[in-house]
């Protein structure tokens, strides 16, 4: 269904890269499916997409505008773009194309936060992932945006308050 190996296979409930692996052949995308099937995990498998060269797009999207967005280029070697895993981030300008997205993703699981993970493929953007409850250390000190504060002003707006310095 997703066009052949190589693949990538997810645990669902992984974080950070962590539970992501990459198969090069359908024989070993067969045995890691196997294998965390047999731990009864949730799993997602996902098209290699090549082109990408190890980088992503996270849009931070707060109250249905994205407020920030970096792109996580992975470490040498390596094919996951996660910080956690050696990654670096940078500021990178998305399209509108890729803000809609975005925007749209956030909206359909209903977050007035997430992180939302973007690819860039020969087909065009992608869409790899919706976060709940993205981290905002990578995307805080690469862009230089207080991150955390226009998450609480979003709260304060939708509560009908204002916090006193």
């Amino acid at each position: 269904m997703v066009g052949g190996s190589p693949l990538i296979v997810k645990l669902l409930e992984g974080t950070q890269g962590k539970g992501v692996v990459l198969t090069e052949t359908k024989k070993a995308a067969e045995s890691v499916i196997n294998a965390f099937k047999s731990l009864h995990a949730n799993i997602l498998v996902q098209e290699f997409v090549k082109e990408a060269n190890g980088k992503d797009i996270r849009c931070f999207v707060i109250d249905g505008k994205v407020v920030a967005s970096i792109q996580r280029e992975a470490a040498p070697g390596e094919f996951r773009a996660n910080l956690h895993q050696g990654g670096t981030a940078s500021i990178v300008k998305v399209t509108p194309e890729e803000k809609r997205i975005a925007i749209k993703a956030a909206k359909t699981m209903n977050l007035k936060v997430a992180g939302v993970d973007i690819i860039r493929s020969a087909k065009g953007p992608l869409l790899l992932e919706i976060n709940s409850s993205p981290g905002l250390e990578g995307i805080e000190s690469a862009t230089n945006k207080d991150i955390a504060g226009k998450m609480i002003a979003a709260i304060e707006k939708h509560v009908g308050w204002k916090m006193e310095n």
